[in-house]
């Protein structure tokens, strides 16, 4: 079996999606937007990411780095400030590829949403948190609600999605146990979600068993998350022949994954 290792994937991205000018880290975005995720929200989707997931819905800025522009954080916030005030919205996020590449960026951006009333959601794959408890101990230190996005519910469905060498998917469980050493709260600030279009009842199974293990409300707050049938991810899926279980049309979302 192989596989590539995300780690240096994700030091070669981000090379191409980060940048210091004086003392500020940017990072390349692609796009900023409202939208009715979260019953609404603000979301600055970001270039580059340290996994190939072969049904992402964003690959076309992820998996290459020579799209989006540079942005300091200052102008990040202002612009995602302005996106929520504008619309009413709460919340707020990164979205996209992998925000936690530039972790500098990251953090003042959180600090600057801190002094706000909207609440930050930082949507990750953990990976970078499981391997350096410092991440999840810089993050306590902010008003952040960490939802850790699982590719699979197996070692294997994992290399099956990602095509990253197996051993690598721990990390997405050691993301979510340092968090909560960190003092993050299971199913309140922190949350698992999970890709189940390609995943069998045994597999599932298997998973809520791993999260029991580390604490019993990880299973009661499980984001599921499916396959959406935009036509860009059928491009993606029939180039690497993945045919989903489970998937849904733009105009037939199911209401709990809004």
């Amino acid at each position: 079996m192989q596989g590539y290792d995300p780690f240096q994937l994700g030091e070669a991205v981000k090379k191409d999606v980060t940048k210091v000018v004086g003392a500020v880290e940017m990072r390349k975005y692609y796009r900023f937007r409202g939208g009715r995720w979260y019953g609404g929200i603000a979301t600055g989707d970001v270039v580059g990411c340290n996994l190939r997931c072969k049904f992402c819905w964003s690959w076309r800025f992820t998996h290459q780095t020579n799209k989006g522009e540079f942005y300091s954080t200052a102008e990040v916030f202002e612009k995602l400030y302005e996106i929520a005030e504008g619309n009413g919205y709460t919340y707020v996020r990164l979205s996209g590829g992998e925000p936690t590449l530039s972790f500098n960026h990251l953090l003042e951006l959180l600090r600057l949403f801190d002094e706000t009333n909207h609440i930050f959601i930082l949507e990750t794959n953990g990976l970078l948190i499981g391997r350096e408890k410092s991440y999840a101990k810089a993050l306590a230190n902010h008003r952040v609600v960490v939802r850790v996005s699982f590719k699979g519910a197996t070692k294997e469905e994992f290399y099956m999605l990602t095509g990253a060498r197996p051993e690598f998917y721990e990390y997405q469980f050691k993301a979510l146990e340092n968090l909560l050493e960190e003092g993050f709260k299971p199913g309140e600030d922190v949350y698992p979600a999970i890709m189940l279009s390609f995943s069998t009842d045994e597999s599932y199974a298997q998973f809520k068993k791993r999260l029991r293990e580390i604490h019993p409300r990880l299973v009661e707050s499980i984001d599921e998350e499916y396959v959406i049938l935009y036509p860009h991810v059928i491009e993606i899926l029939k180039r690497n022949r993945l045919n989903p279980r489970i998937a849904y049309t733009p105009d037939n979302i199911p209401q709990y994954m809004i």
